[in-house]
């Protein structure tokens, strides 16, 4: 009787522990595993210290190349400086100018691990693709699939997947979803791996410690840079002056640059005219949001009731979806503090990740 193949999984490996440990895993479950790191990003260009909370820089290739050899797996280096920029730099730089804040790391996913990495499985004749995310994959209450949180709430990434399209989810792995991240390092120790006491990657993987404010104004001609008016909210009153809108975020009460005694919060911010806008933390609370470009993992309902986040580490919070003359809109059972333009709105039934949209 001829002996079964093996299944052939293509690992996406970051050089950090959570991906090492998930093809750690897969080789022990014994599936046939391919390991392949994207190198993103030239880290030689900024004064980031590779290794150091990045991810996908050339220690971090090194360090997954390492682990490839450990675990004795074939491993690729594919080269993604170009797609990065396209697709996640410069619609970062370009939200930020918009008086937007963005979130990266969905386009990151979007673009370059779910697509560009599907591609790349396929290529390699794989039957799966398996990446370090703290998620799980599951049957949902009408038995399809279903993507669902990790069992580690604060290290839970559902949030960055819900652009994913339906029809690649038969073919994701996470393999660490079960775990939290104590075990994923207790694991790497005993399975001898170099990445085990390795620092995770922070923030935003470009920017590394700096002020965004000054990645962004590394990136464009100074001429895009425009300064403008701060106001008192919602009266008008001129409060002081700014170098650019891009240098505020919505919420934001330290930095502001001006000789006032109230604590003020940034509120609003006018890219179209330069002006940010500042005033008491209850302006900051709304109960509803605009929402654009909705992509749904599962099917719903109109009106059904949803845990929605509104950024990663946001608790989330009841809401309904409805379709107005306007688009669609979401409208929360209590006011959320510093709804953000730019950041996602990820929808939840129970565990499950049903979906979510971009915050107009």
């Amino acid at each position: 009787m001829e002996k079964q193949k093996k299944k052939r999984v293509l690992v996406a490996m970051s050089g950090g522990v959570d991906s090492s440990v998930a093809a750690a895993l897969l080789v022990d479950q014994g599936y046939e595993v391919i390991g392949a790191t994207m190198q993103v990003w030239d880290y030689s260009q900024c004064d980031i210290e590779e290794g150091h909370g990045t991810c996908c820089s050339s220690v971090d290739v090194d360090d997954a190349r390492s682990v490839a050899d450990r675990l004795d797996i074939p491993f690729y280096v594919i080269n993604c400086e170009e797609q990065f920029k396209s697709q996640v730099i410069d619609p970062f730089v370009k939200s930020y100018l918009a008086g937007q804040t963005p979130v990266p790391c969905v386009n990151c996913n979007t673009f370059l691990k779910f697509d560009h990495l599907i591609d790349k499985m396929l290529e390699l004749d794989c039957d799966y693709l398996a990446t370090g995310h703290y998620a799980q994959m599951t049957k949902n209450a009408g038995d399809t699939l279903a993507i669902c949180t990790s069992t580690d709430d604060w290290k839970d990434q559902t949030y960055f997947l819900f652009t994913l399209k339906r029809e690649i989810l038969d073919r994701l792995i996470f393999p660490i979803g079960h775990l939290n991240k104590k075990e994923v390092r207790l694991l790497a120790e005993a399975k001898g791996l170099s990445v085990a006491k390795k620092k995770d990657s922070t923030g935003i993987c470009f920017v590394g410690d700096r002020d965004y404010s000054q990645f962004i104004e590394e990136q464009v001609d100074r001429s895009q840079l425009k300064g403008g008016t701060i106001r008192r909210y919602p009266g008008g009153e001129v409060m002081g002056q700014h170098t650019g809108v891009y240098q505020f975020t919505l919420g934001q009460s330290r930095g502001l640059g001006m000789p006032f005694h109230e604590k003020l919060f940034v509120v609003k911010r006018e890219p179209e005219n330069q002006t940010v806008w500042v005033g008491e933390e209850k302006h900051l609370f709304q109960s509803q949001l605009k929402i654009r470009d909705i992509n749904w993992l599962t099917d719903w309902s109109e009106g059904e009731e949803l845990r929605v986040k509104i950024r990663y580490h946001h608790k989330g919070s009841v809401a309904r979806l409805e379709k107005t003359e306007e688009g669609m809109v979401l409208k929360f059972d209590e006011p959320q503090r510093a709804i953000t333009p730019g950041q996602a709105a990820v929808f939840y039934r129970d565990r499950e990740l049903v979906g979510g949209g971009w915050i107009i």
